[in-house]
């Protein structure tokens, strides 16, 4: 057995792409790879997640927050709680081995522009 290392959190603004420390067996990272244009007023946020624990369990809970207020529009999971705010979270129903890799696919929200992801974190 390992010894439990706290994670460090480092920000650097003006970040579209960034791995966020969470607590629990979780790194996460995430990836504005849309953003509005003509046409398409929302944000396509691609989050994925490697769990490394001696564990396995059935369901996950993202939650994320921004720099600003979001409407959340749609994902691969279903949403828990209000759909509007600064943080939002979302359940998935993935079996997980105690080392693997999920992408949870594009998360996708609607925003005033400049929109960033200051926090994002599965838990189990």
């Amino acid at each position: 057995m390992s010894n439990y290392v706290k994670p460090v959190v480092s920000l650097d603004e003006g970040m579209a792409e960034g791995v966020y420390a969470a607590s629990g067996c979780y790194t996460v990272t995430t990836n504005i790879h849309q953003k509005p244009e003509t046409g398409r007023g929302d944000y396509r946020i691609q989050v994925n997640g490697v769990h490394a624990a001696d564990h396995t369990k059935e369901a996950q809970t993202l939650t994320i927050t921004f720099n600003q207020e979001v409407t959340y529009s749609s994902s691969n999971g279903t949403l828990v709680g209000s759909n509007t705010g600064t943080t939002i979270s979302i359940g998935y129903t993935y079996h997980q081995n105690p080392n693997d890799n999920i992408g949870l696919g594009d998360l996708v929200v609607v925003s005033d522009p400049g929109l960033e992801v200051v926090s994002a974190k599965i838990t189990d």
